[in-house]
């Protein structure tokens, strides 16, 4: 695992527009989009990360299956009435589209979870497009992990007969660039899977007294949210949703609040303590380690991450804490040239599917990481 200095293409910011791409600076002028530096992997390590994936997701649907057997909801802050609806939600097994796993790997001694968005990841499009169309430019004899386009495509294409007797499937998300991004682009994989579809911002759904209605009053039957489940349940609408769970169809379902939340770390611990892919999590507290990570149940973007290590004590800012916090093992991520990359692995429909890699040169990633391509070589090539 390499990371390697290159050259920027003259025109990338026009191309990557062109390809979809808006969001290539923050709204501050800091940039997101950083073709400056690559990382370069073996076929050998693709395959451990890929792996990794694989077995971590089983893990995770374990897990899920052990919170609801046991009644864990509490342990994940999910309010009692949300509980029976996830039951309902996991045992009719409704379409699950996308998560992506966050890890930390320096290319020799397995790769470690540190945190699993299972309900509204992002960095979706340049890891499935941008990246790949910079390879093909820059990089047309190379390889990368990345089917996730291929994968999504099928995937709507396997759930068309099931959605369409529902009418359109509407995307809904808030009036934000980067979310507008990365519903697009889902959007897009849907109807060129021959799903109809209507966007949608969330502030334009309405409640007529008995359904969920669009801008013209149309019912909404088959929804893609991009805006969390604790989120939703914090509405006004909340209690609506609920009550309406089974008249529509959301994706993703509410289960995936499970897995999005910081909670379900110490449980799978728990489950599978020693596990070469796992970091040491708890919920009550470090437990002797003399170094670790606190992070909120709830935390989106590094907000309100506490890390403690034998070299220093950073901690973020934000709006979260008051839901409770897990203690997970420290892992000291591997520093390129003081850049230290986290490896967003994507799951489609169950199954690993590729890898998009943002850095940051501090010890938490936030909003302000950068995205970096990668690309890999087969032993053959090396």
């Amino acid at each position: 695992m390499q990371r390697i200095s290159v050259t920027p293409r003259s025109d990338w910011k026009k191309i990557v527009e062109s390809q979809g791409l808006l969001f290539h600076h923050d709204p501050q002028g800091n940039q997101y989009w950083d073709e400056g530096a690559y990382y370069r992997f073996t076929g050998r390590q693709i395959d451990v990360l890929e792996d990794a994936t694989n077995k971590v997701q089983a893990l995770c649907l374990e897990a899920v299956q052990f919170v609801i057997d046991h009644d864990r909801f509490a342990d994940l802050c999910i309010p009692e009435e949300a509980a029976e609806v996830i039951m309902d939600a996991w045992e009719q097994e409704p379409p699950a589209i996308y998560g992506r796993f966050d890890f930390a790997y320096d290319g020799i001694n397995p790769p470690k979870l540190l945190e699993y968005n299972a309900d509204t990841p992002t960095s979706l499009l340049e890891a499935s497009v941008i990246q790949w169309f910079w390879l093909q430019s820059v990089f047309p004899e190379a390889d990368q992990f990345n089917s996730i386009h291929e994968r999504l495509v099928a995937k709507w294409k396997e759930l068309k007969k099931y959605l369409i007797p529902r009418g359109p499937l509407y995307f809904m998300h808030l009036d934000e660039m980067e979310d507008l991004m990365t519903v697009s682009y889902l959007r897009e994989t849907a109807q060129q899977a021959g799903i109809p579809t209507k966007g949608l911002l969330l502030g334009d759904v309405g409640w007529n007294g008995s359904e969920f209605v669009d801008l013209e009053g149309y019912r909404i039957r088959s929804a893609f949210k991009l805006y969390p489940w604790e989120w939703i349940l914090g509405e006004d609408f909340g209690p609506q949703v609920l009550s309406e769970y089974r008249s529509m169809q959301w994706i993703e379902p509410i289960w995936k609040m499970l897995l999005s939340n910081k909670g379900i770390l110490p449980i799978l611990w728990e489950l599978n303590g020693g596990h070469e892919n796992l970091l040491e999590a708890y919920a009550d507290g470090p437990r002797g380690m003399d170094e670790y990570v606190r992070k909120p149940l709830l935390s989106r973007e590094g907000a309100n991450v506490k890390v403690v290590s034998s070299a220093t004590v950073q901690e973020s800012g934000g709006d979260y804490g008051e839901e409770g916090y897990i203690y997970q093992k420290y892992f000291n991520v591997p520093s390129f040239e003081g850049n230290r990359p986290i490896l967003g692995c994507w799951v489609i429909d169950g199954e690993a599917a590729g890898m998009g890699i943002r850095e940051t040169r501090g010890l938490i990633t936030d909003n302000m990481a950068r995205f970096i391509p990668h690309i890999f070589f087969n032993s053959l090539l090396l």
